[in-house]
Order: structure tokens, then sequence, then C-alpha cells
């Protein structure tokens, strides 16, 4: 089992940049790649971007790619989404999860999720 709790999320104006975190908990973290996803209103919930194990690899959707960095520090169990030039597209609550599956991109390959941080940008 592991416990995953995302911080970071608030208002900010369009241009604007957010940190968000996400604490582990529980299984060893360092053995799983780790993805954040995030569900707008009346919207499915989306792929943002992924890590792999070890950091080594990322992964991004492309409506975030040169915009968004995701990041993971091991001995901290925790793992990051700087999220730069913030666009009102962004507003969603985004969560945290584990990969235990397959693709980095489905979000059925993802177990053990957070509860979420809400972004709001505003335009």
């Amino acid at each position: 089992q592991v416990q995953l709790v995302e911080s970071g999320g608030g208002l900010v104006q369009a241009g604007g940049s957010l940190r968000l975190s996400c604490a582990a908990s529980g299984r060893t973290f360092s053995d799983y790649a780790m993805g954040w996803f995030r569900q707008a209103p009346g919207q499915e919930r989306e792929f943002v971007s992924a890590i792999s194990w070890s950091g080594g690899r990322t992964y991004y959707a492309d409506s975030v790619k040169g915009r968004f960095t995701i990041s993971r520090d091991n001995a901290k169990n925790t793992v990051s989404l700087q999220m730069n030039s913030l666009k009102p597209e962004d507003t969603a609550i985004y969560y945290c999860a584990v990969r235990v599956g397959v693709s980095y991109y489905d979000s059925s390959s993802y177990a053990y999720w957070g509860q979420g941080t809400q972004v709001t940008v505003s335009s």
C-alpha cells in the first residue's frame, strides 16, 4: 500500500508558475514510476506527466511540453511538478499516482491515487 499526498496548488494568474509536490509513504517509493494527471470539471482525467523510477526518463502531454517539468527525489519520497507559463486551460484538480501497469500515459496503469490539489489559473 502507498499513500500519496499532493500539495502546492492554488490560484495564479495566467503566465504565472506553481510547483506541485506529491509526498509518498508506504511501499518503497523508488521502485515505482510516478505520474501526474489532471481533471477539469466535466472532463475526463487526463495524463500530464510521468517519470521513471530512477528519474532518468520523463514523459509529457503535448499540451504541457516545454512548460511543465517533472522531477523526483527518492531520498525524500517526493515527486514534483514545476508548472510555468500557466494558462487558464491548465485549471484542474491535479493528482499524482503510482504506475503499476505498462503504460505511462494511461490512467488505468496507475494506482494509489492521492486526493488531488486544485490549480486555478485566471485570465
